[in-house]
């Protein structure tokens, strides 16, 4: 028997992403997969692309998860805390939620409201010195999908000392997956095709997380509703400290080695469909000929890099594998 894995909130889209990958990893069985109003489900007949994954999904209880070595937490923002407080600390958690990602409580409650839970091991392995924090955790905090776009695309810049972090501006574009599985009148596809809308301008939940992880001290955020399933585009654009600033130089050099940040050969641009399936980011960097500012724009699958594939990432490390066991490096097209 391999590595004892179960997911909660299975019956979304990240959680159904989740039994995908999990089903085609080499080193994970599948335990449980555990639902609340769905409870009782056939998993085929909630994903009916998982057919012949031969599973019930159980209640959402401490005792669904008593035979995993490792669960995933895919429940709405607010919900993990009080399921991974019941837990028992030997058991290896990996939140796909917001709940434990903040380490500053009055953003938590500015942005989400109640009370802040803690922070757990920030799950982005490509940040500096977080494989090794990873992998020594047994609680890691999944990064939102809006911010590790944009964190992977303005991070390396911050950190190389050639972007300035009081100028930041992002507007990204989602998939309709990236609200989740609920039924709302403007999801429904003839209210997002041919459409696209903003939302949750100037105060979108991931503004603090993306501010904690990059380093950037003022940013402004649009988001975008875009008219597909899934992807994410970013378009991060900030004042660089000095001239002669080569972003793309820069983010080639902090991704060398990252099996999953690919810096797109010049004059190639990233979009979300060569990500798509994938747990991949691809990034593209220039500098504006008008204003001189520094862009990049960032590419990734919502529910891959931006969901479940970074929560695969990091299970991985957290479990001594491989990092990129089980996980697609490539997009499926067209």
């Amino acid at each position: 028997m391999g590595i004892r894995v179960a997911v909660v909130g299975a019956s979304g889209y990240a959680g159904g992403e989740l039994l995908r990958l999990i089903a085609g990893h080499p080193e994970f069985d599948l335990v449980a997969a555990t639902a609340h109003r769905q409870a009782g489900q056939p998993v085929a007949a909630v994903h009916p692309q998982l057919v012949g994954l031969d599973l019930v999904l159980a209640p959402t209880e401490p005792a669904a998860l008593a035979d995993a070595d490792l669960v995933f937490l895919a429940l709405p923002h607010g919900e993990s805390a009080a399921l991974a407080a019941s837990l028992p600390e030997n058991v290896r958690l990996v939140d796909l939620g917001a709940d434990h990602r903040l380490t500053d409580a009055a953003a938590w409650t500015r942005y989400y409201g109640g009370t802040h839970a803690g922070p757990w091991t920030y799950g982005l392995p490509e940040l500096p010195g977080q494989r090794a924090a990873i992998a020594d955790s047994t609680r890691v905090a999944a990064t939102g999908c809006y911010a590790v776009a944009t964190i992977l695309a303005l991070a390396p810049l911050l950190a190389a000392g050639v972007a300035a972090p009081d100028d930041v501006v992002v507007v990204a574009a989602s998939g309709t997956s990236g609200a989740g599985r609920a039924a709302k009148p403007h999801l429904l596809g003839s209210e997002v095709m041919g459409d696209l809308s903003p939302y949750k301008v100037g105060a979108h939940q991931h503004v603090p997380e993306i501010k904690q992880a990059s380093g950037a001290r003022s940013l402004s955020f649009t988001p975008v509703l875009a008219p597909m399933p899934r992807g994410i585009l970013s378009t991060v654009t900030t004042v660089p400290t000095g001239p002669g600033v080569d972003p793309r130089a820069v983010l080639a050099e902090a991704y060398a080695e990252a099996a999953f940040v690919h810096v797109l050969p010049e004059g190639a641009w990233p979009h979300t469909a060569a990500t798509l399936g994938s747990n991949s980011c691809h990034l593209q960097a220039t500098v504006d000929v008008d204003s001189g500012r520094l862009i990049v724009v960032s590419a990734i699958d919502n529910l891959g890099k931006g969901a479940a594939g970074q929560a695969v990432q990091c299970a991985n490390l957290m479990l001594g594998l491989p990092e990129a066991t089980g996980l697609p490096v490539y997009g499926v097209a067209p």
